[in-house]
């Protein structure tokens, strides 16, 4: 991939504000690559495959209709969320390449934790043993992409109780805190930055 991105560390970010930022920026005429790392605020999203039957019980988490590809799923503090808006038209990389991409991006992440992980065929994502660590979601507009990866860091995970994740009944998840104790938003922001400037150096 060519021409380094513009890497934006933002927070805590209200959800909906963050979506139609992106929203925005992909539809402007004037447009630079830029890759967005925060968090959100505890909300279900969906995506447009997304099965609204799949949201069990939200309570008063917000429930929000996206276009990004992909089932529910569910971000809240302590969730590293990295948006992508990248004219992947000129880097001449298809959707299923940059997938590919990420997928080994998250995996070099955890790795920096002696995480061991893997991928299921035709299930975005990654995983380690059975349950779920990380998950992607992308749309495509005008050649340049937005939406991203989510990956569990050090969260609350019960909500994850309250949806079938990913559009799976029964689906557990996991995250990095239970493999490292000692982790930090911070510390795997600086990992995710690292990997990222290798990935598009």
């Amino acid at each position: 991939m060519t021409a380094t991105p513009k890497f934006i560390q933002l927070g805590n970010q209200a959800y909906a504000d963050t979506y139609e930022k992106m929203r925005s920026l992909v539809q402007a005429d004037s447009f630079d690559d830029e890759i967005w790392l925060l968090e959100h605020d505890a909300v279900f999203t969906l995506g447009t495959a997304a099965d609204p039957s799949h949201v069990l019980n939200p309570g008063n988490i917000p429930i929000v209709q996206t276009d990004r590809g992909g089932e529910v799923t569910f971000h809240g503090p302590g969730q590293l969320v990295i948006y992508f808006l990248l004219d992947i038209k000129t880097k001449k990389i298809g959707p299923k390449a940059l997938v590919a991409n990420l997928q080994n991006l998250i995996q070099n992440i955890l790795q920096h934790y002696s995480i061991e992980s893997s991928f299921v065929e035709g299930a975005p994502g990654v995983y380690v043993g059975e349950k779920k660590i990380a998950s992607i979601g992308l749309r495509i507009s005008k050649g340049r992409t937005y939406h991203g990866i989510s990956l569990n860091v050090d969260m609350d995970l019960e909500p994850f109780s309250r949806i079938n994740p990913c559009g799976y009944e029964g689906l557990e998840v996991t995250q990095i805190s239970h493999f490292d104790s000692n982790v930090t938003m911070e510390g795997v922001e600086s990992v995710a930055t690292e990997e990222l400037k290798k990935l598009f150096k």
